[in-house]
């Protein structure tokens, strides 16, 4: 990459889900309605109030420990499977020109991912992406950094500063990328600089030739 020149951007932190792959909440929604869960915003709404998601995201409880849960909160009578396949209807699709632009910039920056995330829905991406792409998602970047393996989530100041530690990196030659106004915030108080994607903003409206515009 040649000379180190200060306040130039040498790492990038991804966010996961509405950056690199799709994500549709309404079809969550549908999915659990079809299951005949009518209110399924409003008992959405209390689990994140009761902080359910939050703590699977965090690995803080287990795959049987949280369907147990979500049966106790939709009073489903569903398999393991039904339940995990529900759960994961919120998984869209992975656009290639996405993962081709990953594949295009690895040799001209660090390349990080940073997910709130729980294992459910992990298993179900990385072998979608083994399967559609034929290698794995992880060859991808530099190093992932997944909530519920961390034990830490965005937008915690301690998630971020510990990828920082852990890669040694200097916050102002690192820039992260993520749609979610509050994860940005975290970010810069840390004195990481940040692009927000926001709607109908694509991260390959960001790069031009390989790098950054």
């Amino acid at each position: 990459m040649g000379e180190r020149k200060e306040n130039t951007i040498h790492n990038i932190i991804f966010d996961f889900g509405g950056v690199i792959i799709d994500i549709s909440h309404y079809r969550l929604e549908e999915s659990f309605r079809k299951f005949g869960v009518e209110n399924f915003d409003l008992l959405f709404n209390q689990a994140l109030q009761s902080e359910l998601f939050q703590e699977f995201e965090r690995g803080e409880i287990t795959p049987i420990q949280f369907r147990k849960e979500v049966r106790k909160i939709t009073d489903l009578d569903v398999s393991d499977d039904v339940l995990d396949q529900l759960w994961n209807q919120i998984i869209g699709n992975y656009p290639p020109k996405r993962i081709e632009l990953l594949k295009r910039i690895r040799g001209n920056y660090k390349l990080f991912l940073f997910s709130n995330t729980n294992i459910i829905h992990y298993n179900f991406y990385i072998e979608k992406f083994k399967q559609e792409f034929g290698f794995d998602f992880h060859t991808l970047f530099d190093n992932t950094y997944w909530s519920f393996k961390m034990g830490k989530r965005k937008p915690d100041l301690a998630a971020f500063s510990e990828i920082l530690n852990m890669e040694e990196l200097i916050p102002n030659e690192t820039l992260f990328i993520d749609d979610s106004m509050q994860n940005i915030v975290a970010a810069n108080r840390l004195g990481i600089k940040t692009i927000h994607l926001a709607s109908g903003l694509d991260i390959t409206d960001l790069f031009k030739k390989g790098f950054l515009k």
